[in-house]
């Protein structure tokens, strides 16, 4: 008989999906995998590429697997799903290698997976992603639009949009964790200001100088400096007061390893954008401001598709971790003025270049501004690559190369 495959792929919020074939008994057998969680992953010495189960659709909710070929087991977070047919035609049915003892920084995932279509994407397709009591027929166009713009694509997406005027909400994976890059910094001086208000203080010309290179030129130096300054008691105590209670701080210095939640960015923007007790009025409009006069080649992902006469806020983040190969893309933004007032976040993860998340973010993003706005003609265009694009927007230690 054919060597045993195992494919890892991270999927249904956090838990790993894993394939082995029949003839592997539960538990552990030759080929196969002990366990696919922790720091660090095995190599299965029966890996092959001619072997690889056929496609299935996966619904996490209902916790089932839409496949007769598959058999479905559960081990703690670990589910597996098995088969044993040959595809040898499918570029798909490539085998994926687990990075064997990879050593990140602190709370990063040492796994490194193949690149195919959204498994997420598929499984919640048939579902309602956006809802609207008002505009029943406005939320499921947009729910068949985003649909229409993750099919295909390997990215992995967390979705999160709130419309006050039309009452329009949309949830696409929203308790999923990505890795933040930039866009924590709109967190950072969030907290900053909240820090300063209750103190009874002013930003000083030099917190005004890094503030508004961190923000507006997304200045790694800037952020560092003031996630240190901040600290991460103050931070956490942010995160607590604004119930942001699904993102994890990064470890040390990285902040651009905190754990964020489209759940929890869509939160910050609401505060950013309505009278709340965690954050004054002034503090509000000085951090709106800033993130109004991002530079243009950091303008990509949420704007795209926004009409030209609104003014868009927004903060971006870009960085290949833990390989590579594995961009994590975020955008958020909120949207004002000409009788708009709504939000948008989209968060990624498993893309293998930075154009390829970015494109991916605004495809949604087209969607969401067209259908919010309709009958607009006069927009804001999706961004085009710029030179800086493909620099990792924090300078972060490598994981340890496979043993």
């Amino acid at each position: 008989m054919n060597a045993p495959i195992c494919r890892p792929r991270r999927s249904c919020h956090g838990r790993w999906l894993a394939w082995i074939p029949d003839s592997c008994p539960p538990g552990v057998s030759a080929g196969c995998p002990a366990r696919l969680s922790g720091a660090a992953g095995r190599k299965s010495p029966g890996l092959q590429a001619n072997l690889a189960p056929a496609p299935a659709v996966f619904s996490c909710g209902g916790g089932t697997a839409s496949n007769s070929g598959l058999r479905r087991e559960n081990w703690g977070d670990v589910v597996l799903l098995s088969n044993y047919r040959r595809r040898t035609a499918l570029a798909v049915g490539l085998a994926v290698t687990l990075a064997a003892g990879a050593a990140t920084a602190p709370g990063a995932v040492a796994l490194a997976a193949a690149r195919q279509p959204s498994a997420p994407a598929r499984a919640d397709a048939t579902r309602a992603i956006c809802k609207s009591a008002a505009h029943p027929g406005l939320a499921a166009r947009i729910s068949r639009g985003i649909t229409a713009a993750m099919r295909g694509r390997s990215s992995v997406v967390g979705i999160a949009v709130d419309d006050r005027v039309k009452g329009v909400t949309c949830s696409f994976q929203q308790d999923r964790h990505f890795y933040s890059a930039s866009v924590v910094k709109a967190t950072i001086l969030a907290a900053l200001l909240r820090k300063l208000a209750v103190e009874h203080r002013y930003l000083t010309a030099a917190q005004q100088a890094l503030a508004t290179q961190m923000i507006t030129e997304s200045s790694n130096s800037a952020a560092s400096a003031l996630w240190a300054e901040v600290g991460h008691p103050a931070l956490q105590h942010f995160l607590h007061l604004a119930k942001m209670t699904q993102t994890g701080l990064g470890p040390d210095g990285y902040w651009g390893l905190t754990r964020i939640t489209s759940h929890d960015e869509l939160i910050l923007l609401k505060l950013l954008t309505s009278k709340n007790s965690v954050l004054d009025n002034a503090s509000r409009a000085y951090e709106l401001s800033l993130m109004a006069r991002v530079i243009p080649s950091e303008r990509w992902g949420v704007p795209a598709g926004a009409p030209e006469g609104v003014t868009v806020h927004v903060k971006n983040g870009w960085l290949p971790y833990p390989v590579a190969d594995d961009w994590h893309i975020n955008s958020i933004g909120s949207f004002s003025g000409h009788h708009r007032d709504y939000m948008i976040v989209v968060l990624t993860t498993n893309n293998p270049t930075m154009v390829y998340g970015v494109d991916t973010v605004q495809g949604i993003a087209e969607v969401i501004n067209r259908d919010l706005n309709e009958g607009v003609t006069d927009v804001i265009p999706a961004s085009a690559p710029y030179p800086s694009w493909g620099i990792p927007d924090e300078q972060i230690p490598a994981p340890a190369a496979s043993s």
